[in-house]
């Protein structure tokens, strides 16, 4: 057996300080050979074979077995000494091989703290993953995700629980807000870009919640009912593309179960689709009590047990073992375990570069990288007479409502982000887990009032609908700021503002037409008083400096250029199921979700229901205006190209999100079109950008689920250019296509 000597050890420890900015990482000294699996030269597989020769089966038993960073009171429980306290989670090293412990942290919007009060480890939140995905900006959300890569890295971690992609098919998920829509590929194009942020910085990222995991009432037992082909092209072609567009180290299986078998321990899904037909290299890592088996789970696919505490039993601890000796759990599947989260650590640089000791973080920096991140992400849903921007004469401005005055909300659960210096707003409820409720101190009004010095800005909280009415009609115009507070293993009671918001929302708007609602919500919600309004701008959860970025863009220091990731319903009405399935105040009743609509998701739903939304996917609004030609389309070696014409005809600078939708002529898919590709274009005003995008052809194609290939017709298929999914001015092309198969992957079969 190889044997490390000592000095060669310590002389590594010192050459691998590193710094949080990616750009400054230095790798461990490759001049050091006598440590094989040290040699950079290696591929990461090769590497890891020589370093698994050399693990006893106790130090293999180390790597697949997390623990809690944090205690667990209600199990008596202590943390594992050697954790990050407050963390996610903590996996052993092997000191003696030179094998890094895994320190692990929430999540997809910065470095959360498990736990609060003096605790609590402040950070940099971004908006929410659903403002990130309304950006449409691939470039912003791989910025945003190595900023908070950096952070992780900064305060000790390597593995973040980042990259959630699992897509909207109920509006009233608790977690939405985590998440990147409706359509499988914006969602999984921008959860990869972020992923691939966060992983410049040599941190491993998760993607989650695999799969089909898309609601919060009864999340730990319910069973999604969903058919092969109909998940292949959506649910799981979400994940299927951020997994080829960005080789997250980790994949995280959910607690649901999928078609009556956990998620953790499901063939189907661990085996087959991911492992198999994907032909994924990295680790599958349990959600935080999602682990129900030893060798159900260890033979069908899951890789790493975490956070045990949360299970029944250290199922993947001494359990293991006996399974192993035993037979049950065959050798070849436990040193496959090690090989694949081994290979992760050298692929993703957890041996080359060890995460750094007390480094500093430059918070200023990476508030604006936040910011930048709101702005990009805030969606004009309407702006009636142009109230928006903020006209520089208006004399009296009220803001109403939502502790406007002093912070912005963020959503609840395991990713919160406690904010530097501290909670805005303290003592609401719930106070405990979800809870607390966190307003960042970013206040939108103090904002406003630097930008529109030459006003009286008057604040009143709106909880007095009566002194709040009175206040509107003697102002010039009203800033009306309504919230939505939703976090993990909550979903909304409802689509509607709680809290009596919408009466406030309506009185307002009677009292002073010149009424403008900023909505910070996790997801869509109903606007009863929507024709009554003039503008609603959506803020969603705007991260830590969410009120100077919607200050900016109020007052059009931001030309806003978000759009809908998701699509708003008028009404529950609408929806595939109008009643949320499952009983909150019964954590433990088991039920079925039978998702009939299949891969009919968002404005899929409502195209092929013949449905009209209150808004549609993909719209928006900006303070200027565009305009497109030349548009045209061909099918030429295998690939469908589309090229056109975007030109910026109004006065200001903006940013444009045209977008690509096709429909067939002849044939059937789940709806009558699909979102097949989009850009960002600025332009200043008068310019104009050529734009050339191909289209991913399994877009095009309906899945076969008996030969795993993607099935192309031989039809004329309509090209559409649009402004969203509800774009009745969109110009259109007729595009022939021949017959032709693509494997699972999407590639052309000769």
């Amino acid at each position: 057996m190889f044997k490390l000597k000592i000095s060669v050890l310590a002389v590594a420890g010192i050459l691998c300080t590193a710094s949080a900015n990616s750009a400054d990482l230095h790798p461990v000294n490759t001049v050091v050979t006598s440590i094989p699996w040290m040699n950079t030269s290696l591929t990461a597989d090769q590497r890891a074979d020589l370093v698994l020769k050399e693990m006893t089966q106790d130090e293999k038993l180390k790597l697949v077995f997390g623990h809690f960073g944090s205690e667990l009171a209600w199990k008596n429980l202590k943390m594992h000494p050697a954790a990050i306290p407050h963390s996610a989670g903590y996996v052993e090293g092997v000191p003696r091989l030179g094998i890094p412990a895994q320190f692990e942290t929430d999540a997809g919007v910065g470095v959360a703290t498990q736990g609060s009060g003096p605790t609590a480890r402040e950070r940099t939140s971004l908006s929410s993953g659903m403002s990130t995905a309304a950006s449409w900006n691939q470039k912003l959300a791989f910025k945003s995700g190595a900023m908070i890569g950096a952070e992780a890295r900064a305060s000790g971690f390597n593995v973040m629980l980042a990259g959630g992609v699992n897509l909207m098919r109920e509006p009233r998920n608790g977690r939405n807000f985590e998440y990147a829509g409706e359509d499988p590929l914006l969602a999984g194009t921008i959860v990869a870009a972020q992923i691939n942020g966060i992983q410049s910085n040599h941190v491993i990222s998760t993607l989650k919640h695999y799969a089909v995991n898309s609601q919060e009432t009864g999340r730990f037992t319910l069973n999604a009912k969903i058919d092969d082909a109909s998940a292949r092209m959506s649910d799981l072609l979400a994940m299927q593309i951020a997994i080829e567009k960005s080789d997250p180290g980790s994949v995280m299986c959910s607690y649901n179960r999928l078609n009556g078998v956990y998620a953790c321990e499901n063939d189907y899904l661990l085996n087959q689709v991911l492992k198999a037909d994907w032909g994924y290299h990295g680790y599958v890592m349990s959600d935080w009590g999602a682990t129900h088996s030893t060798v159900a789970a260890a033979n069908n696919g899951l890789d790493q047990e975490s956070g045990w505490e949360f299970d029944a039993s250290p199922y993947f601890s001494g359990a293991l073992k006996e399974a192993v000796t035993n037979g049950a759990v065959p050798q070849a599947r436990l040193d496959n375990m090690l090989k694949r989260i081994l290979r992760t650590m050298f692929d993703k640089g957890l041996f080359d570069y060890p995460v750094p000791k007390d480094n500093t973080i430059d918070f200023a920096a990476h508030a604006l990288v936040s910011q930048y991140g709101a702005e990009e992400g805030m969606v004009l849903l309407k702006n009636d007479a142009n109230v928006l921007p903020l006209h520089k004469d208006l004399k009296k401005i009220a803001i109403i409502g939502s502790h406007a005055d002093v912070g912005v909300l963020s959503g609840g659960g395991s990713s919160q982000v406690y904010p530097i210096g501290g909670n805005a707003v303290k003592g609401l409820e719930p106070a405990a887990w979800p809870g607390p409720v966190v307003y960042h101190p970013s206040s939108p009004l103090k904002a406003i009032q630097r930008y529109m010095p030459q006003a009286q800005i008057s604040y009143d909280t709106g909880t007095d609908i009566k002194a709040a009415t009175a206040l509107a009609a003697q102002s010039d115009i009203v800033l009306v700021f309504a919230t939505q507070w939703i976090g993990e293993a909550n979903d909304a009671v409802s689509l509607s503002l709680p809290s009596n918001q919408d009466a406030l929302i309506t009185a307002l708007a009677a009292a002073n037409k010149k009424t403008v609602v900023v909505l910070e919500t996790g997801g869509p919600v109903t606007m009863p008083w929507i024709n009554q309004v003039a503008s609603v701008l959506e803020a969603w959860y705007p991260g830590t400096s969410g009120g100077e970025a919607i200050a900016r863009v109020l007052v059009g220091e931001v030309n806003p250029s978000g759009h809908l990731p998701v699509s708003f319903a008028a009404s529950e009405s609408q929806l595939p199921r109008p009643v949320l399935d499952g009983d909150p105040a019964k954590p433990d009743q088991r039920f079925d979700v039978s998702y009939h609509e299949g891969a009919t998701i968002g404005y899929k739903w409502f195209d092929a229901k013949g449905l009209k939304p209150l808004f549609a996917f993909g719209h928006g609004l900006s303070y200027t205006k565009f305009a497109y030609s030349g548009f045209s389309s061909k099918y030429i070696n295998n690939t469908m190209q589309v090229k056109f014409t975007v030109t910026n005809t109004g006065k200001v600078a903006g940013k444009d999100v045209p977008q690509v939708y096709v429909s067939p002529t002849a044939g059937k898919w789940e709806a009558p079109k699909r979102l097949v590709a989009w850009d960002k274009v600025e332009l200043l005003p008068g310019e104009s950008k050529s734009v050339s995008l191909n289209v991913d052809l399994r877009l095009l194609g309906m899945y076969d689920s008996k030969t795993k290939t993607w099935q192309i017709n031989a039809a004329a298929y309509k090209v559409i250019l649009a402004r969203s999914a509800g774009d009745s001015d969109a110009a259109s092309i007729t595009v022939n296509l021949p017959a032709s198969s693509l494997n699972v992957l999407g590639k052309k079969i000769k």
